[in-house]
């Protein structure tokens, strides 16, 4: 599905160059929940950037569904966009002059589809997630974990090939967190969805089959989940501390 090989990326400031990835390698596999963590500066952030074509990298392939992303035109490009990826955001990103049916519907609007089966989708999509009871909505009307469903729902519109999801949880409470990443275990359960996902929170991280630990823009460690969750959890909070040299 993803395959990242040998990515580097680096930034230029006056004359100093900093490497803010330096020969990242994974892979994401169809149907895979996988969360990337680590401290600041570690490269999350640009990672994810990469990957969604929002900045170029320097050396490297990026390859998904089996299509180079490197020096993509932009026809090319919109298309990955529309097309392939699906992008879940820390601040929701919802227009607040549209209710939740049509915020989950905008991707095709835009593309110009507003067909019976674009809106049979997008309900669909209402039940899967649980907000059909507020599919009418504005989001000033909802909470933020609903807002985030909705974000879930519209990322799932097109029918992507990945959702790329950016500190999702990142501006929620506890309980609205819990929400949204039952969200995305639904996505992956009903959908098939594979979903990536950046996060500083290790709760978040413990629903994921596979976290990927990122140190100085390089791979420092990946953990699989072969555990139940809390069990899971207890294991990124041990590697995050040895991570940060915090172990004794």
């Amino acid at each position: 599905m993803l395959q990242v090989k040998d990515l580097h990326k680096s930034y230029k400031a006056g004359k100093i160059t900093y490497e803010v990835l330096n020969g990242i390698n994974l892979t994401v596999a169809q149907g895979e929940f996988v969360a990337v963590m680590g401290p600041s500066g570690s490269g999350k952030t640009t990672l994810l950037n990469c990957i969604s074509c929002y900045i170029p990298f320097d050396k490297g392939h990026i390859t998904l569904g089996g299509q180079d992303l490197k020096n993509l035109n932009e026809e090319s490009l919109s298309k990955v966009h529309n097309k392939k990826l699906g992008f879940v955001f820390q601040d929701f990103m919802l227009l607040d002059g549209l209710n939740v049916l049509d915020n989950i519907m905008l991707p095709r609007i835009i593309s110009g589809d507003t067909s019976e089966a674009m809106e049979q989708r997008g309900n669909e999509l209402c039940d899967i997630f649980g907000i059909s009871h507020i599919k009418n909505k504005y989001p000033a009307e909802i909470s933020g974990g609903e807002k985030q469903r909705t974000a879930v729902a519209r990322s799932l519109i097109n029918e992507p090939l990945m959702i790329l999801a950016d500190e999702p949880t990142g501006n929620l409470d506890s309980k609205s967190s819990r929400t949204v990443i039952s969200s995305f275990e639904e996505a992956k359960n009903h959908l098939s969805a594979t979903i990536f996902m950046v996060t500083h929170d290790s709760f978040a991280a413990s629903f994921c089959d596979r976290v990927i630990m990122l140190k100085d823009g390089a791979v420092y460690k990946v953990l699989e989940k072969k555990t139940e969750r809390g069990a899971f959890q207890e294991e990124l909070l041990e590697a995050i501390k040895e991570m940060s040299g915090d172990v004794a």
